[in-house]
């Protein structure tokens, strides 16, 4: 990689490295410098750019990151199109993440152009919750550095993958004492059904049984016998040693104790133990008392790992001690506020896609343009196509102007309908339904126009790759040839704006009033720029061979 101040008249193709004050608009960092660009530089009495220039045998940041990032993707984790350099891991469905650590410093050593970060091992994931991160820190990376990254993220085992959590019964077993409270037993019941429902878990019908060996003993083998999958003790007294009356229990119910103390506070009284069946070895757990509690501590470290399934042994839960500080602390105020099963990482951002189909098309004469036939579907259905391969969810189409025939032609396809019966009063009213109609969760919305068969879903996943309103990314918009095209992608902060819009115009001059916003991501393509909106555009689609 080249990196120099260049003349501005010969940086065509080169990469910005610092954002710039144009009179074409404002040039963002990593924008690759077209000819008009350059023009548009020497207009603005710009003499000269810092710059990069990839040299011979240099991988793009984005191509670099996507290799790395597929080779390291495992089971359970699905990966996003890469923008800036970053391609992003996250997890399908909740589980627990299971990485390997030294194969992560490995490739962090390969070269200082190549980083891998991701949750620590064991972490437990939210679905659609980030689970790791490649990022090129140059815009380019030396091919071998990528190719040793990519060996060894292949390298035997997947370098990350999700052990999903199992649909698990868990038996409870709580004890009492003379003078214990039924209420102090309430409230740790609740805490351990909300943990359970947290990994995916159901918890069977609880026990409540007197505090001494025997009882405990025959409520253990009780739970065992009616198929559960994982049995937790608890109650009147918290185990003080692994001779005491709840693993002296278990132990006469024909258990055997893995682990009594977990290096891990709060949580360090928490026993293990596991009983043979005929079905395989079941974990018992003898909860320490900070389990009655909502927050975050050791006793969920170990059930979060048998809900998806994984064996824990005695060494396991010695092995839990670095990291395991969970109180808070003045340096690190109110950590374990989050669920069990709740990501420690950001989320992928759920972006939702508008497909507005409810126009008159009046330019392209009797026809309505949507039901027109291009590549051998009418071009709505073409379109709908494209969104549901994409990264965005599910769309909605907004109907108006022949819905019936409209619905129709989408017959099969997994989307979702908002009629608007104000359509012949513009745009608008279609925008302002289609936002109504989304989730009220979502952080952004696509909106797509039915006449638009060329646009890709590489560009919309792009779009949705760029976007990030945290780093200033709320509007998104692609560009070909330094053209500012479509669809756009909204952040939830301006819907209440786009649904104050009127008349027979969308949200575009949303974009101009609100530039710091917005982030160009420039594609390859022209599909972009092309809608079919007369007879002629459509012919001529059709005698250039469509997209």
């Amino acid at each position: 990689m080249i990196f120099a101040r260049m003349p501005a008249r010969e940086a065509e193709g080169a990469i910005l490295a610092h954002g710039l004050a144009t009179p074409a608009g404002a040039f963002r960092k990593g924008r690759v410098l077209s000819a008009a660009d350059v023009a548009a530089l020497a207009r603005g009495g710009i003499a000269d750019v810092v710059a990069a220039r990839p040299e011979l045998g240099d991988v793009g940041e984005d191509e670099a990151a996507r290799r790395i990032a597929a080779a390291a993707r495992g089971a359970g984790l699905a990966a996003r199109a890469p923008f800036a350099g970053r391609a992003n891991l996250y997890a399908e469905e909740p589980g627990v993440l299971l990485v390997d650590a030294d194969r992560v410093d490995a490739i962090n050593r390969v070269d200082e152009s190549v980083t891998v970060a991701t949750l620590a091992p064991f972490a437990a994931v939210a679905a659609r919750g980030m689970a790791a991160t490649v990022k090129i820190i140059p815009f380019a990376a030396p091919a071998a550095a990528v190719a040793e990254a990519e060996r060894l993220a292949a390298e035997g085992e997947p370098l990350a993958r999700v052990a999903p959590f199992r649909a698990r019964t868990v038996g409870l077993v709580m004890t009492r004492l003379a003078g214990t409270r039924e209420a102090a037993l309430d409230k740790t019941a609740r805490a351990v059904r909300d943990r359970a429902a947290r990994v995916g878990a159901a918890a069977a019908p609880e026990r409540r049984v007197d505090h001494d060996e025997e009882s405990v003993a025959e409520a253990v083998a009780a739970c065992i016998a009616e198929g559960c999958d994982i049995v937790l003790v608890g109650g009147a007294s918290a185990v003080v040693d692994r001779r005491d009356v709840a693993p002296a229990g278990i132990v006469r119910a024909g258990g055997r104790i893995e682990r009594f103390g977990m290096p891990v506070d709060p949580g360090n009284l928490l026993l293990l133990a596991s009983v043979d069946t005929p079905r395989g070895a079941v974990p018992v757990v003898a909860m320490p008392g900070c389990a009655r509690s909502p927050k975050l501590n050791g006793f969920d470290w170990v059930l979060e790992r048998l809900a998806a399934g994984l064996p824990v042994s005695g060494a396991d839960v010695a092995g839990m001690g670095a990291g395991g500080l969970l109180k808070e602390i003045a340096a690190r105020p109110q950590p374990r506020e989050r669920g069990a099963a709740e990501s420690a990482g950001p989320r992928a951002p759920r972006v939702a896609a508008l497909l507005l189909a409810a126009g008159q098309s009046r330019r392209m004469g009797p026809v309505n343009k949507l039901l027109a036939e291009v590549d051998g579907a009418p071009m709505v259905r073409r379109v709908a196509e494209t969104l549901a391969a994409s990264a965005a969810e599910r769309p909605i189409v907004v109907t108006g102007h022949e819905a019936p025939r409209v619905r129709a032609a989408l017959d099969g396809l997994d989307v979702g309908f908002a009629h608007n019966p104000d359509y012949a009063q513009g745009l608008s009213t279609s925008l302002r339904r289609g936002l109504a109609a989304l989730d009220a969760g979502v952080d952004g919305a696509l909106v797509c126009l039915g006449d638009m068969p060329a646009v890709r879903a590489a560009d919309i996943d792009r779009a949705i790759a760029a976007f990030d309103p945290g780093e200033g990314r709320a509007i998104i918009v692609p560009a070909a040839r330094g053209k500012r095209g479509n669809p756009v992608l909204w952040g939830a902060r301006f819907f209440p704006q786009m649904a104050a819009v009127s008349g027979d115009v969308g949200a575009r001059h949303l974009i101009g009033e609100n530039a710091e916003w917005v982030c160009e991501v420039d594609v390859d393509d022209d599909g972009v720029l092309r809608d079919i909106d007369t007879a002629r555009a459509l012919a001529g689609w059709r005698a250039g061979g469509g997209g």
